[in-house]
């Protein structure tokens, strides 16, 4: 099933990614796999959220990308 993000969800992913530690997970995954965080964003722009998830899970299970996602609040 593919889940729906409406505009309240997709502005507080707006304001978690202009926060120091959104900022510095948007770079540490852009340097681990900047295919992979393409791809999500275009996956985005086409509005394909259900596929998002599984193009960024490997990067996501990092222990340095979880510290970060932990203190975003996640």
């Amino acid at each position: 099933m593919e889940k729906k993000i409406d505009s309240n969800s997709m502005q507080q992913a707006m304001r978690l990614a202009n926060t120091p530690e959104g900022k510095q997970l948007i770079s540490l995954l852009q340097k681990n796999n900047p295919a992979a965080v393409q791809q999500a964003m275009q996956q985005a722009s086409a509005g394909d959220y259900s596929q998002i998830a599984k193009t960024l899970a490997p990067l996501l299970a990092s222990p340095e990308v979880r510290a970060l996602i932990k203190q975003m609040g996640g």
